[in-house]
């Protein structure tokens, strides 16, 4: 089975958040600005796939928690990431048992532009495609499949801490992405091809767009 990769530039960007993160808990201000800087925009890409234009709402409120907690937090720059994933989280389902509406799927036009793309086959087919059909591919996905991919590619996180932050095993996120972006594919006319070579092609979509 092919396995979403994660981000290259959420991986290069984690020692220097774990650094910040560091400064920020001896007391240092400009730190926890800098993290989070690091942070936010895959949050906040994150939290408008499940509560939409609340996003901001919700990301205020959920950076007020980390704010209150931060002298718990234990980890380096990806286990600040899967923790602050995993209060947006918890903020957003609240949000939304409150609204009491279901959680949509799908992101920002610059969370998607920003994204890091993987080497594909399709490359040619999959650039030209707008990013606003690949958003529209997005947002169809079921709830699960469409969270998967949302942290895996959105957030950067990797498989066990997307699990951690979705409360499931490795396995079934692993599963949940992997259905997502081979459905994606198949929507893009890809899916005749099977194993990794589809999960990348789908990767792609929404890693670049031109």
């Amino acid at each position: 089975m092919g396995q979403v990769r994660q981000p290259r530039r959420a991986q290069a960007r984690d020692g220097e958040l774990g650094a910040a993160v560091a400064r920020a808990q001896d007391g240092d201000e400009a730190a926890f600005a800098i993290a989070y800087r690091i942070v936010q925009p895959g949050l906040l890409g994150y939290l408008r796939g499940i509560v939409g234009d609340d996003a901001e709402d919700v990301a205020s409120d959920a950076w007020l928690e980390i704010a209150r907690d931060f002298g718990r937090f234990k980890g380096d720059g990806a286990g600040f990431r899967g923790w602050t994933a995993t209060i947006a989280r918890h903020r957003a389902l609240d949000h939304l048992r409150r609204q009491r509406v279901r959680p949509r799927a799908g992101g920002t036009e610059q969370d998607v532009l920003d994204l890091p793309g993987a080497h594909s086959t399709h490359e040619q087919a999959l650039e030209s495609l707008s990013t606003e059909r690949a958003l529209e591919l997005v947002r169809g996905l079921p709830r699960d499949q469409a969270e998967a991919v949302l942290l895996r590619v959105v957030v950067g996180l990797d498989g066990p801490a997307a699990a951690r932050v979705l409360g499931k095993r490795p396995g079934a996120v692993r599963t949940a992405a992997h259905r997502g972006l081979k459905r994606l594919a198949r929507q893009l006319g890809i899916g005749g091809e099977a194993g990794e070579g589809v999960t990348d092609g789908a990767y792609r979509t929404l890693g670049k767009s031109t």
